[in-house]
């Protein structure tokens, strides 16, 4: 059975008989027919007077009982016929979850013809019995081949809940009872973990003056000899703290976390790591009760050196800022800092997190930071290692809490990080109370959008889809043929589009229990802000807008409008960093960050201009790439 088959036949198939779906084989391709219903029941006027929806995609027929579940469900999905091992994988995984996706790919199949527009309004998603507020259906593919409508809710859907899908009908309705996936439990459960575990110890490796000392970062890249990178340290006046701390760690040989029942407390850690921080204090003397502190978040490829060029605005409002490296970066353990001032020169451990899992030689910067491609488990993604960075930050507010040496508060600690320093922070601070405030710039989600969606990632989205033989040609080397929110249906899909679309929409499924958007829910509301940058080629717009969507978050977002600038042809992504033609937008978002942070209030960056929007006027803007 070739990959595009069974990819049709999982999604459509069901695992056991009922007495109401019956599984047929037809031309090499499972085929769902609907049994028991009369073509009045199903009857509709689809834009083809009399289609009938034969077969519907998600369903709780593919699944079986299990108390230890939540939603007293799992996933059983057919595992015949895989073709490669990360498929495999990807099933066996998907059969541990105890429901469906909170973003489904949802399938109708009806038994003729029909106008995919008309069809996608007669699909309708409520709560429970059907009451509630009824959710539609947008991004739209009709495969006129099967006669199939493939659609996504226009919302994202509540975990743990039990929906009825209706496809309405002239006559009687053609329905479908599915159940979302509790895909919050499991940070819920580790979180709860990291806070009956004892405080760490933050050890003290090194302490310089940030204005007389030169530090260089040496890069383990698995060479003879390290690699130095120099690090800027840009208005920073106080001091610069090098050192580590201990963390439980989740995270197994293979990359990933286990998935456990639902309704037990989650898995025990399968260790313990001793993970590096860098924390940077304002100058002078510490306030009585300690420097108010924020937890800075590093996007991919960096590591904890990158707040070094983040801090200064912060210091400047009497915020000591403090970060760690994420699972996968920093490059290799033999990663060193390297300082030169006053005293000499010396060298302190970095503990880097990288190793090599790639099988090429070195260790690059995001080496470790997801399974090896081609493996069982490679469609879990970077879903462990952003729980696992989220789990790592609470643990480094937990000992900054604890400490008593550094001058630090233990009672306001916030969060601010950029990009995946965003969208794991997202995670982090939705999972845990604890903090206090948070600054969340230029995050999205999901990942696989992120990757599918951006010019600089989407390389590595053809590496997964090439391991499934799946690359169809087009822009580096595959095309999906997925219309954005908003967009008309795609009526005429590329040879190989609709695999690809089901191999993403199941990888998507799979890793949503570490997604941003999973926890924008969680979010509380007063004590959050976010950046987002029109016409990101990094982290696309349209994945910021399921972030906020998810969480209602639009009214809490702040929007560069890079498009209105001179650095218009310029990727606003890293407008937050220390490139020249961003000086001005630097200056503005850093400056709305650190007012936020040390006092709770929004500052629109540029006044009564016009580059910044606070809040965002209209987030459906985000809708579209900007670029």
């Amino acid at each position: 059975m070739n990959q595009i088959t069974f990819i049709r036949g999982y999604e459509m198939a069901q695992a056991h008989r009922s007495s109401r779906w019956a599984i047929a084989a037809a031309t090499g391709v499972l085929a769902v027919a609907l049994v028991g219903t009369s073509p009045s029941e199903a009857t509709s006027g689809h834009g083809h007077s009399g289609a009938r929806a034969v077969s519907i995609f998600p369903s709780n027929d593919l699944t079986v009982r299990d108390r230890g579940q939540k939603t007293g469900l799992r996933i059983a999905l057919p595992a015949d016929g895989c073709a490669t091992v990360s498929s495999c994988g990807m099933i066996t995984r998907l059969d541990e979850l105890d429901g469906f996706d909170l973003d489904p790919r949802v399938a109708v199949t009806f038994d003729r013809p029909v106008d995919p527009t008309a069809a996608a309004r007669a699909i309708t998603i409520r709560r429970g019995r059907g009451h509630g507020p009824s959710i539609g259906v947008e991004r739209v593919v009709y495969d006129a081949a099967t006669r199939t409508v493939y659609a996504h809710p226009t919302r994202q859907l509540d975990p743990g809940t039990t929906y009825r899908l209706t496809v309405r009908g002239a006559g009687r309705n053609a329905e479908e009872t599915f159940t979302t996936m509790s895909a919050t439990d499991g940070l819920l459960d580790l979180a709860r973990r990291v806070h009956r575990t004892r405080p760490a110890e933050l050890r003290v490796e090194a302490t310089v003056d940030a204005t007389t000392a030169t530090l260089e970062y040496l890069q383990d890249t698995g060479a003879a000899a390290l690699n130095p990178v120099p690090v800027p340290t840009t208005g920073l006046t106080g001091r610069i703290v090098i050192g580590s701390f201990e963390a439980p760690s989740w995270l197994r040989e293979d990359g990933t976390i286990a998935q456990t029942p639902t309704r037990d407390r989650g898995p025990r850690a399968v260790g313990t790591a001793r993970l590096p921080f860098v924390l940077t204090t304002p100058a002078g003397r510490a306030p009585r009760g300690g420097w108010p502190v924020a937890v800075f978040g590093h996007g991919f490829t960096g590591n904890l050196s990158n707040m070094l060029a983040e801090a200064e605005y912060n210091a400047r409002r009497g915020i000591a800022t403090i970060a760690t490296t994420v699972p996968g970066h920093g490059f290799g353990p033999g990663s060193q800092w390297l300082i030169t001032d006053s005293s000499g020169v010396r060298k302190v451990p970095a503990y880097g997190r990288g190793r090599d899992v790639d099988g090429f030689p070195g260790i690059g910067s995001t080496d470790g930071a997801s399974p090896r491609v081609g493996t069982a488990a490679a469609t879990v993604g970077f879903r462990d290692t952003l729980r696992q960075a989220s789990l790592d930050n609470m643990s480094l507010l937990r000992a900054v809490a604890a400490d008593r040496s550094l001058g630090l508060s233990s009672r306001s600690i916030d969060y601010y990080g950029i990009s995946f320093g965003g969208i794991y922070g997202t995670m982090t601070v939705a999972a845990d109370p604890s903090f206090d405030q948070a600054v969340l710039t230029v995050p999205g989600g999901p990942i696989s959008e992120i990757a599918r969606l951006s010019p600089d990632f989407r390389p590595l989205a053809a590496l997964n889809l090439q391991a499934e033989g799946l690359l169809n040609g087009g822009t580096v080397g595959f095309t999906e043929s997925l219309p954005l929110p908003g967009e008309d249906p795609v009526t005429e899909p590329a040879a190989g589009a609709l695999a690809i679309q089901a191999f993403l929409a199941h990888s998507t499924w799979l890793q949503r229990a570490g997604s941003p958007e999973t926890f924008a829910p969680l979010v509380r509301h007063r004590d959050a802000l976010y950046q987002v940058a029109r016409g990101d080629r990094t982290v696309a717009n349209p994945t910021s807008f399921t972030l906020l969507r998810a969480g209602h978050l639009a009214g809490r977002t702040s929007l560069y409008r890079n498009d209105l600038t001179a650095a218009s042809a310029a990727n606003p992504h890293g407008f937050p960093g220390l490139a020249p033609v961003f000086a001005t937008a630097r200056a503005q978002g850093l400056g709305q960050t650190a007012e936020f942070l040390a006092t709770g209030r929004t500052i629109d960056p540029d006044g009564p201009g016009s580059v910044w929007e606070t809040p965002i006027r209209e987030v459906g803007l985000l809708r579209t790439l900007g670029f």
